[in-house]
């Protein structure tokens, strides 16, 4: 009787304490048969490659400004999605559509900085055998510890027959080819990781005219715009005068309106410091763009340009022309949108159209009984 009197009372006595025992400190945590302290900063390699300042992962285990209690461990997905497309990679496949000489070959190799076309591998609109055939080239590119599969579709000799009526054919044919492609492989029953090669993006060369449109550029982006991301691009920018260009743009601008061409539309943005960036985008399209991987040394310092008897056009200068803004938006900004639109919008439409034909064949479904993605209400 005495002991259970004893186990009672010092029972009342641990409850009763203000302070808990040691054995029951809650800043330790037993974990593998050794504990750790809460204050105790995460390693890079724990945190995710060191990404978070001070060493912590905002409401992770061990961020102090968090209750042990509250925590249940779902903040720490962004950090799993993050690392999990590092590993896996990404791929991007960019299509260039244009005349030949309009400098197609040089904008990609200025764009990502590599010698995707040289003189041992020339670009196609420089190989003697000029077709209207498709020419995709394939380039595994590494940057920060990221890896990106780009594919480059050229279209040599668009445009410079004599006649070219249709000649967008083996670019839409192309287009839907890869759309077919990727439907037939997530149709099949046992499923595989196949590589997506469906165009994200097209780039349209204009030639620096400064008098419009010509009738082949509207047609062919007619032709395109409900397939494919189209940014038109005014090619060798160094031709025309400041004046030339801001009229050159405003006219083609007026053209695409008039003959209802949906070119690539920037998402809309609620941060006013990002809403600010992306209006000064939508102000230089068409973008007037200047490609060169020459480097020179202009006033001390080593630049990227062209050399002229009057002076030196500076590639990377937004006062000399659109370059760098086009390279923020196609890969540092907006390469994630153009696949999600590619995705959501462009391909939904092709995936409804083609199974909406087979079952009205069945008989199954009638013929409007859905409609396809627009690309203004879509969510890209």
């Amino acid at each position: 009787m005495s002991q259970q009197q004893s186990m009672i009372s010092k029972r009342e006595a641990f409850f009763k304490s203000e302070a808990p025992s040691t054995k029951f400190d809650p800043s330790l945590r037993e974990r593998d048969g050794k504990a750790e302290k809460q204050d105790k900063p995460l390693t890079s390699k724990e945190n995710g490659h060191g990404r978070f300042p001070g060493g912590r992962m905002p409401g992770s285990r061990l961020d102090p400004n968090k209750s042990l209690e509250g925590y249940v461990g779902f903040a720490n997905l962004p950090n799993q999605v993050y690392r999990k497309s590092v590993k896996k990679g990404f791929e991007f496949t960019l299509m260039v559509v244009g005349e030949s000489g309009l400098g197609k070959s040089t904008l990609i190799n200025s764009l990502f900085l590599s010698d995707l076309y040289s003189a041992e591998y020339p670009g196609p609109s420089k190989r003697h055998n000029k077709t209207l055939q498709i020419n995709p080239t394939q380039v595994l590119l590494r940057e920060g510890g990221v890896q990106l599969k780009l594919n480059v579709v050229d279209t040599p000799g668009f445009g410079d027959a004599v006649d070219n009526s249709n000649c967008w054919e083996p670019v839409t044919n192309f287009i839907d080819s890869k759309f077919e492609e990727y439907l037939n492989a997530e149709s099949k029953v046992n499923r595989k990781s196949s590589p997506d090669n469906r165009v994200q993006c097209c780039l349209y060369f204009i030639a620096p005219t400064g008098h419009g449109l010509k009738p082949l550029d509207i047609e062919f982006m007619k032709r395109l715009h409900d397939k494919v991301n189209i940014i038109p691009l005014i090619a060798k920018a160094d031709t025309l005068t400041p004046e030339e260009c801001r009229d050159f743009k405003k006219t083609i601008l007026n053209e695409i309106e008039k003959n209802q061409i949906r070119i690539y539309e920037f998402p809309d943005v609620e941060d006013e410091e990002e809403n600010g960036m992306l209006k000064k985008l939508k102000e230089r399209v068409p973008f007037a763009v200047v490609g060169s991987n020459r480097v020179m040394e202009v006033n001390g310092k080593k630049v990227r340009g062209r050399q002229y008897p009057w002076g030196v056009v500076e590639v990377d200068n937004l006062q000399h022309n659109d370059f760098l803004a086009l390279r923020d938006m196609l890969i540092r900004t907006h390469m994630q949108d153009l696949r999600d639109v590619t995705n959501n919008v462009h391909y939904e439409n092709y995936r409804y159209k083609k199974l909406a034909n087979v079952s009205a064949t069945d008989g199954k479904v009638k013929d409007g009984s859905r409609k396809p993605q627009d690309t203004n209400t879509a969510d890209s």
